[in-house]
Formats: C-alpha cells, structure tokens, sequence
C-alpha cells in the first residue's frame, strides 16, 4: 500500500503542472469536491445569464408600460391590450386591478363599498408574485458564493492531509515530491473562488436590481389605486 503512495508521489513531477494534469493528479475526494465547485460554476453561470436577460426585458417592459400609461390612453383600452397577452411587471399589477375592477362592476354590484381594499390585495398578491418571480434563482447564487470557498477549502485541506501521507511513506521530503501535492490540493481552494467570486458578484447586483424594481412596482401600485380610488368616490357620489 505505502510502496503504491510513494510511486504515485514520486511519478506526480512526471506529469506535469498543467491544471488538468493536477487534476487528475488529485486524491478522488478533491477531483469529487473539484467537479461538484465546477458543475456550481455552471449551473451560477446559467442563473445569471438568465437573470440578465429577465431584468433587461422587465426593465424594457416596465419603461414601456409607464410611458403608454401616462400617455392619457383610456383605461380600457390599455386593459385590452395589456391582458391581450402575458403581462409582467407594472402590466400586471394593472391587469389585476382592471380585473378586480370590471368583475365588481359587471356583476352588478350596488355598493363600492371595499372595492378599494379588494384592489389593493389584489396587487399585494400580485406584487409578491412579481417579486418572487424576480428573485427566483438567487438564493443559488448566495449559496455557492457563501459555501463555495468553504467547500474549496475542505478539498484543499483534504489534499495536504493526502500529500503529507505521501511525503510520510516516502520519506523523501524534496520540493519535487511534495509541491506537486500542495498543488493540486490548493486547485480546490482556487475551484471554489472561481465559483464563489461571480455568484456573490451577481447576487448583490441582481439583489440591488431587485429592490429597485420592488420599489417602483409600489410606487406604481399606490399611484394606481388612488386614481381607482377617485373614481370609485366619484361614481359612489353620482
């Protein structure tokens, strides 16, 4: 077993310090610990490609709503062309209330009274929504930006325990028998930065992005309900 440890030391100079030689150079522990930190990386990757794309469209949809809506359009007829297809955003906190709105007044409803409220939960409900559709995904970034350097740092720990092992058995303690142990072992370490550095990056962008959306989603909603509040009093009194 120890005449097995000390060839593979031995052999480790032999291979080179590329990082795929290191790799495969590693104890299994730190290539499973390596390849779970990559496949992280590509899985974060994926999330914040997306992510990109989500808030570029959101924020194109939200600026182009707001402009069509403040334009002076008729309230119906922006309803129509809002819920004509799926709406996202401030369309569809409009579209809720619209919906909440023209259902009170198409069943015929003699009294108004708590329409208003009705309104303002319907686009509660639908701002929580909108919100969590955001958000959807970044608790992974969060995650491997936490762990990612912790998990690294348990492959490279796990390493050096290997190596010394090695240096051990062989009882050879030359630079070229023990620094391509280290080496390999601190590819973990450098694994889960690589992962770890964009996922908390991104997080806090996307994190930032998501409050300020957040915000003007409430503004919008508080605009628009008192504008269906005046209204409501206006065909209350008439």
């Amino acid at each position: 077993m120890h005449d097995a440890v000390v060839q593979t030391s031995l052999a480790a100079p032999a291979g080179g310090f590329s990082l795929l030689s290191l790799f495969w150079q590693a104890h299994i522990v730190v290539k499973l610990v390596m390849l779970g930190l990559l496949s992280a990386s590509v899985w974060c990757w994926a999330i914040i490609i997306d992510k990109l794309m989500t808030f570029s469209r959101v924020k194109r949809q939200m600026d182009q709503f707001e402009n069509v809506f403040w334009s002076g359009q008729s309230l119906e007829q922006l309803y129509q062309q809002v819920s004509a297809r799926e709406a996202h955003g401030m369309g569809a906190l409009f579209v809720a209330a619209m919906r909440e709105w023209k259902r009170t007044y198409e069943s015929g409803a003699r009294s108004l009274h708590g329409l208003g409220n009705r309104i303002d939960r319907v686009m509660d409900v639908t701002l929580a929504r909108e919100i969590d559709r955001l958000e959807r995904g970044l608790l992974v970034l969060a995650t491997v930006g936490s762990a990612g350097p912790f998990i690294g740092l348990f492959g490279t720990v796990w390493g050096i325990m290997s190596s010394f092992t090695s240096i051990a058995a062989s009882k050879n303690t030359n630079l070229a028998v023990v620094a391509p142990g280290i080496a390999e072992a601190l590819l973990a370490t450098a694994f889960g930065l690589v992962a770890a550095i964009p996922a908390v990056m991104f997080y806090n962008k996307f994190a930032g992005q998501v409050s300020r959306l957040s915000t003007r989603m409430e503004g919008f909603s508080d605009e628009f309900a008192a504008i269906l509040s005046r209204q409501i009093d206006e065909r209350s009194a008439a």
